[in-house]
């Protein structure tokens, strides 16, 4: 509840009210406890809050409960009861500008990312990759990259891995090893990843960030993602808001510490964020954590215990909300120790022991002072909504969304020619050069062919030349014998005349017999 004089009021103690100082939201902060305990109200009051102050905020809807922040509360007999424990007469019931965001497009208004603005390692996150697989896929981006292909969506990073894996040995020489075997397992976590929907998220029109920053009448705009069916795939979930990190920390200018800060970006769930998380990735979300803050952006994370945030980004959540936890085995005992250790002690009472014993509705509460310095832990009440507690109905989730000043923005999906237009150009080409080279060759083989068939007046000499030389080689055989002999008989001249007689018919014939065969064939044909 915004309040004039409490600034950012969110909870009341006995020592008065407890309110977020707004040049310190950007220090990021925690709200834990155990399931059924208010974190939900908690992360609704401090939402409207700040939406009162002209800050805009996001936040994953899990269950449908937050869309009830798009319209006004009403009073109920137990907000009636709380009235005189914050000091409050008559509240002003009011809703929030909302818009409605959904993965899948269903729910609201589609948000979508391109595969080369998720980038290698998240997306070697969501395809649970192991080290050499992720190696393949910087491999895969940094060739994208050099032949300007772009990925925009899973058929081309489909069509890039099947490349690479027919150029598999030249990839081999100047980047490394790529084998069929990591290409295949690769192309099987895809599979899987778009029967989970995500093909629905990969592509264009992406998500712009800048419409995370909308104010409207002076109200900060709500977005709440529909998380219920993404809830299901918790590495795509994880993956996915951590990539709206990364775009705002990479968007957004340098500002310091403003007066307020330009963004809060609630993160229910949080430990999905962190589970089989690769050093390296977890060390990327440490950076954006602390530097995004910066860039004006808070980052309030939402989880059961504060065991469920690695120490590194645990210690730079500094407004803190701590609703009960149950100790009934020694682990559950140690988280709330753990819990305890990081409240800055109140001499009144035992922080362990209080937070078993907190009431739903009831936290510990801790907030940065203006040097940001942590305050003493204070035993409080956290504030009722302004706005409707529960779920809206479809019909006012469809109103909202059609009224919404983006609608129609990124409804429609958007394809342009990226990888994958353009390898099947090229393999489309590569084919009709192939076929065109296999006819040439098979025209000049033919022509080769028929080059090596003699010709007509070829055979004609040919059948000449063959008569001529029988015809020489027999005179030539008479004339040695008659020079042996001494004869040269009236017969044997007889002989030679018949002999060149016959030659010459044998020439004739021979001659009749090739043309014959030439005329034929040449009808034929």
């Amino acid at each position: 509840m915004l309040d004039k004089e409490r600034g950012l009021y969110i909870a009341h103690c006995a020592n008065g009210a407890l309110s977020i100082t707004g040049k310190m939201a950007n220090r990021h902060g925690l709200i834990a406890g155990a399931t059924g305990t208010g974190k939900t109200v908690t992360l609704q009051v401090m939402a409207e809050t700040f939406c009162q102050a002209g800050v805009p905020c996001f936040m994953a809807d899990m269950k449908g409960d937050l869309s009830g922040i798009s319209q006004v509360g009403k009073m109920s007999g137990f907000i009636e009861k709380r009235l005189p424990e914050f000091g409050i007469e008559s509240p002003e019931f009011q809703a929030c500008p909302v818009r409605f965001y959904d993965v899948y497009g269903e729910q609201g208004h589609p948000m979508r990312a391109t595969v080369s603005q998720m980038g290698p390692l998240l997306l070697s996150r969501i395809l649970q990759l192991n080290e050499t697989q992720t190696g393949i896929l910087n491999i895969l981006f940094r060739i994208a990259d050099e032949r300007g292909l772009l990925l925009d969506d899973l058929k081309d990073l489909r069509s890039m891995l099947n490349w690479m894996g027919d150029h598999a040995k030249e990839i081999t020489l100047k980047y490394g090893t790529v084998t069929a075997m990591s290409i295949g397992a690769i192309q099987r976590a895809i599979l899987q990843l778009e029967n989970q929907g995500a093909d629905k998220f990969f592509g264009l029109p992406s998500f712009d960030i800048q419409d995370l920053l909308s104010v409207e009448g002076g109200k900060g705009v709500m977005s709440v993602l529909a998380a219920d069916k993404l809830m299901m795939q918790p590495k795509l979930y994880s993956t996915f808001l951590l990539w709206l990190l990364s775009e705002l920390y990479s968007t957004l200018p340098e500002v310091g510490d403003l007066p307020q800060p330009k963004l809060i970006f609630f993160f229910d769930e949080a430990h999905m964020l962190f589970t089989d998380t690769s050093k390296a990735l977890l060390d990327k979300i440490e950076q954006v954590i602390r530097l995004v803050r910066s860039k004006g952006v808070g980052i309030y994370f939402i989880t059961q215990s504060p065991t469920d945030i690695p120490e590194n980004i645990l210690g730079q959540l500094g407004n803190r909300v701590q609703h009960a936890l149950r100790a009934y085995t020694p682990k559950d005992q140690k988280a709330v120790k753990t819990a305890a250790d990081t409240f800055r002690a109140n001499p009144e009472f035992k922080t362990d022991e209080a937070i078993m014993n907190l009431e739903t509705g009831e936290a510990l509460v801790s907030f940065l002072d203006e040097k940001g310095a942590p305050n003493i832990v204070e035993r409080a009440k956290v504030l009722f909504p302004l706005s409707q507690i529960g779920a809206i109905t479809e019909g006012q989730r469809t109103d909202i969304i059609k009224q919404s000043r983006i609608y129609g923005k990124y409804d429609t999906p958007v394809e342009r020619d990226s990888a994958f237009e353009v390898l099947m150009a090229e393999n489309e080409q590569q084919m009709q050069a192939a076929e065109e080279e296999a006819a040439t060759k098979a025209e000049e083989k033919e022509a080769a062919k028929e080059k090596k068939k003699p010709g007509m007046m070829s055979k004609v000499w040919k059948a000449i030349i063959t008569a001529v030389t029988s015809t020489l080689a027999t005179i030539l055989g008479t004339y040695i014998s008659d020079k042996v002999t001494g004869k040269k008989t009236k017969s044997r001249t007889s002989a030679t005349g018949r002999v060149v007689k016959n030659a010459t018919s044998a020439a004739t014939r021979s001659i009749t017999k090739e043309l014959t065969r030439d005329i034929l064939g040449n009808l034929v044909k």
